[in-house]
């Protein structure tokens, strides 16, 4: 069997495995929201996981927008200057 030629030098080689092996577990990774957990999901349903997801998350936006108090009636609460309140659009 032919042996393979190797393109790195081995200087290379051990900064590899160097950074490797100092790499944080993929538990911390999770954790940290940098990968995502899909254990337990087929990777054919990841996709459709995460759309349904933000569908719900937007969802969940609209309606706490369409819930807000008007601009008018934070001035009336004094929470709001009438110069800090946005043009109305009437």
């Amino acid at each position: 069997m032919a042996q393979r030629n190797n393109s790195l030098d081995q200087e290379t080689i051990n900064q590899l495995e160097k950074r490797l092996s100092q790499r944080p577990e993929k538990t911390d990774l999770v954790d940290r929201n940098i990968l995502k957990d899909d254990k337990g999901i087929a990777p054919s349903l990841v996709a459709a996981k995460e759309k349904l997801q933000r569908s719900q998350l937007e969802d969940k936006l609209g309606q706490a927008l369409q819930q807000r108090p008007k601009p008018e009636e934070l001035i009336k609460e004094g929470i709001l200057l009438e110069e800090e309140a946005p043009p109305s659009s009437a």
